[in-house]
């Protein structure tokens, strides 16, 4: 740590003073006092002006180096996640990509789809934390829930102001906001493109610039597309992981665009091309559910019983009706049917 010198100065002098024998530093108490005081004010100043060690006490707005938050996000999502080769490639790469590029045009912008339960709330919290320790719970990071936060259609004017408000308040105070907009499928049509100048090309914006900003939208919107494409690859015997992004993106936003029963409902977000990555979740098999009855059980501090397991794994319904591949809720319910058999 490197104090200012003449803070460094005063504090060795200070250290000097009290080490000396009584004779030699005998001077009037209130001298001693101001000497004490000063050379604590101004030794403070040196510490307090020193990035890294005021954000060592209290967060700041401060990017982690994009190779840390690439490794953090990256190690999460190997351990964490289950059957999503695609959202751990795409993920890591925009995110990475773009907290590397000083000379972003746009702010990035994600949006995750797929069923209940495969993981689209998981990603979004592990996106959080590798960039803020303290991840969703963080004063820059902000999630909007679309049923709790706009529930009335009647005040659609209205939230649309507060939404621009509140975007550019956060984004006033820390570039490095990110956004989470739950429940798209949920929104009134229209009140999500009230966010288009934020995510468009624009170097400023009465003065604030928004290009540093993440916003990641999620939605269970499209979630039958990407289902009708890992089923066409099961039927014609290709692996899972066989599945490229390509395969279905283009599918998926269009699919998302052309739903009226989705906030993305001819957005302007989608026909202007402002969102960066459609990053769609596969619905679960039966040996993923396996795999997050295990974690949820280790992570309670017990022992797997490989019967129990089995057995959780077992009591989920899976789709369609007859193979029975699919698990119609994902993992969303493993922890509620763990309680039943474990006496916590």
């Amino acid at each position: 740590m490197k104090l200012r010198r003449g803070a460094l100065r005063a504090a060795l002098g200070l250290a000097l003073l009290l080490l000396l024998p009584p004779p030699a530093r005998a001077v009037e108490p209130i001298s001693l006092g101001l000497a004490i005081a000063g050379a604590a004010a101004s030794a403070l100043t040196g510490i307090i002006s020193y990035p890294r060690l005021y954000c060592y006490f209290r967060e700041c707005c401060l990017q982690r180096h994009e190779q840390r938050v690439a490794a953090a996000l990256q190690e999460s999502l190997d351990r964490r996640l289950f059957g999503q080769h695609l959202v751990s490639k795409v993920v890591v790469r925009a995110v990475r990509g773009f907290l590397s590029n000083a000379q972003a045009k746009k702010p990035l912008a994600l949006s995750l789809h797929g069923w209940t339960g495969t993981g689209k709330n998981f990603v979004s919290k592990i996106i959080a934390e590798s960039i803020y320790k303290r991840g969703l719970k963080s004063n820059y990071v902000h999630q909007f829930v679309a049923t709790l936060h706009f529930p009335h259609a009647h005040s659609i004017n209205l939230y649309k102001d507060q939404l621009q408000t509140w975007i550019r308040g956060n984004v006033s105070i820390c570039p490095r906001s990110i956004f989470i907009f739950d429940e798209m499928d949920k929104m009134h049509a229209g009140l999500i493109d009230a966010i288009k100048p934020f995510l468009d090309y624009y170097e400023l914006l009465d003065g604030v610039s928004y290009r540093q900003a993440i916003f990641i939208f999620l939605s269970n919107a499209g979630a039958e597309k990407i289902t009708e494409v890992a089923l066409d690859f099961w039927r014609n015997g290709k692996a899972r992981e066989d599945i490229q992004l390509t395969d279905m993106q283009n599918a998926l936003s269009v699919s998302v665009f052309n739903n009226r029963n989705s906030g993305f409902w001819h957005s302007t977000l989608i026909d202007r091309n402002l969102i960066d990555y459609f990053v769609p979740f596969l619905p679960l098999e039966y040996k993923h559910v396996k795999m997050c009855v295990r974690v949820e059980i280790e992570s309670r501090g017990y022992a797997v019983d490989e019967d129990i397991l089995t057995r959780v794994a077992d009591e989920m319904t899976y789709f369609p009706r007859e193979e029975r591949i699919y698990s119609d809720k994902g993992c969303k319910t493993v922890d509620a049917k763990l309680d039943y058999y474990y006496d916590f």
